[in-house]
């Protein structure tokens, strides 16, 4: 833990929202219980801070865990008014953020604390896919409260100060804190249980801010980031940008602003948010190394979902040629492509698929191509689109012919030449109407915006 002094519930709070704007609820709710001599015990607020506000002017709802009162413990009451600000969230179609620093559950009120787990619970699922849900852990979450984050949409963490746990390091068999520190920011996210890593609290809010900011209220609204960027901004060197997927969202987004999320996990696929010309959207793409894996599958695959409950277009970059070739990928590698292929294929929402080097095989098909019902199909010149790769695919089709030949590797080569013009070059898969246009790298932006504004989402 570390030993710089941290924000109190309310500075957090304050930290976040527009000045003046925060309206305490519930400042006078406290504990009912007496067991153990409880009511000797003063307990300000019952631990939680709840409340509305406002962020650049967006009305957000929000709690702050009280780590001063009972160590933020959650009992009876401390559940009952969170519960009830989710409530007022979802009547009002606002989104909810929730500071946690906790000790976990209120021991001294038995069930009365574990029904109140339940009802933290109920509210979170029912706001599910109604208003985004963003949860940011600035000290303890541990046991019940963890599962309670990661009910949440999306999951900061503050690395200096927070620690994610269902059950603590020492608690788990062969381990010690010492070994590894199983709640600390680094393991978690590369377990895919958090979203963003931030380095301190100040970070933290920092993200929120700009999530809010991306982020329709509602599942019924849309939302408008404002932006000075160019709509016609020209892309110069986007080919070198396309081999680096969060550096070529970078550059497509407006101002250059991607929020990626879960960096750390299954890294094979980069996933976050963005605006084009005003219009957020969710962007999915492909890294260089061009490999569908389990972990990457499923990062995008909860992804879309999430893009598709709350109404934002969906972008991606396709640059696929195989799948993780492990012994254990190939236990979890086809269901979980499955998936993913069945959340693009179900999203009502416009869905934009630009192919910025390779898309072969059935990886291809799953990454949001046209025959899983994208809207518009876009390839940079130069990319590919084909069964495999032509070399490949020369020394299937051509073995006996090739195998005979004074060079073989001569042979190859102009087998797969030949295989690669009939086959692989995106134009082929354009004259089959699989590929819509054919644009140049520096253009992808504005191509991209012109789709928006032809889905009507400005």
């Amino acid at each position: 833990m570390s030993n710089s002094a941290k924000m109190s519930a309310r500075e957090r709070i304050e930290s976040l929202v527009d000045a003046n704007s925060f309206v305490e609820i519930g400042g006078l709710i406290t504990k009912r219980n007496t067991d153990f001599n409880m009511q000797e015990k003063a307990v300000p607020a019952d631990g939680v801070i709840t409340g509305y506000g406002t962020v650049d002017s967006n009305l957000v709802y929000i709690y702050s865990q009280d780590v001063t009162a009972m160590n933020g413990s959650v009992g009876e009451m401390h559940a009952k008014k969170i519960a009830s600000l989710y409530d007022m969230a979802i009547k009002a179609g606002a989104p909810m953020i929730g500071f946690v620093d906790c000790a976990g559950i209120r021991v001294q009120e038995a069930v009365d604390a574990l029904a109140g787990f339940g009802e933290i619970y109920m509210a979170k699922v029912k706001a599910s896919g109604v208003i985004p849900q963003i949860c940011a852990i600035m000290g303890s979450c541990g046991g019940g409260v963890a599962i309670s984050s990661k009910l949440s949409d999306i999951t900061l963490m503050d690395a200096e100060n927070g620690h994610l746990f269902v059950n603590s390091p020492n608690a788990i068999a062969g381990n010690r804190v010492e070994k590894c520190d199983t709640g600390k920011a680094a393991f978690q996210a590369e377990a895919g249980n958090v979203d963003i890593v931030c380095e301190n609290e100040s970070e933290v809010i920092a993200n929120i801010r700009d999530l809010v900011s991306v982020l329709p209220a509602n599942a019924g609204a849309g939302a408008v980031v404002e932006t000075n960027d160019d709509m016609n901004r020209v892309l110069t060197g986007f080919d070198g940008y396309a081999v680096d997927a969060k550096e070529a969202l970078t550059q497509i987004a407006d101002d250059t602003k991607f929020i990626e999320l879960k960096a750390d996990y299954g890294k094979e696929m980069v996933i976050g948010l963005l605006s084009l010309d005003g219009t957020p959207v969710g962007a999915i793409a492909n890294t260089k190394e061009g490999i569908l894996s389990t972990a990457g599958c499923k990062k995008a695959e909860q992804f879309t979902y999430f893009c598709d409950v709350f109404g934002l277009p969906i972008i991606t970059l396709t640059n696929v040629k195989e799948y993780a070739a492990e012994m254990e990928e190939e236990k979890t590698i086809s269901q979980a492509v499955a998936d993913l292929t069945y959340a693009f294929a179900s999203a009502d929402v416009p869905r934009i698929n630009v192919i910025t080097g390779e898309a072969y095989g059935s990886a291809y098909v799953a990454m949001n191509s046209k025959h899983i019902g994208a809207d518009l199909v876009l390839a940079l010149e130069g990319a590919k689109v084909g069964v495999m790769d032509a070399k490949v695919a020369a020394q299937i089709m051509c073995e006996d012919e090739v195998s005979g030949a004074a060079d073989v590797k001569k042979a190859v080569e102009e087998k797969a030449k030949e295989f690669e013009q009939m086959q692989c070059d995106a134009k082929v898969a354009a004259g089959r109407g699989y590929v819509d246009n054919i644009i140049k790298g520096e253009d992808i932006r504005k191509h991209l915006i012109y789709a928006m504004q032809m889905f009507g989402m400005r």
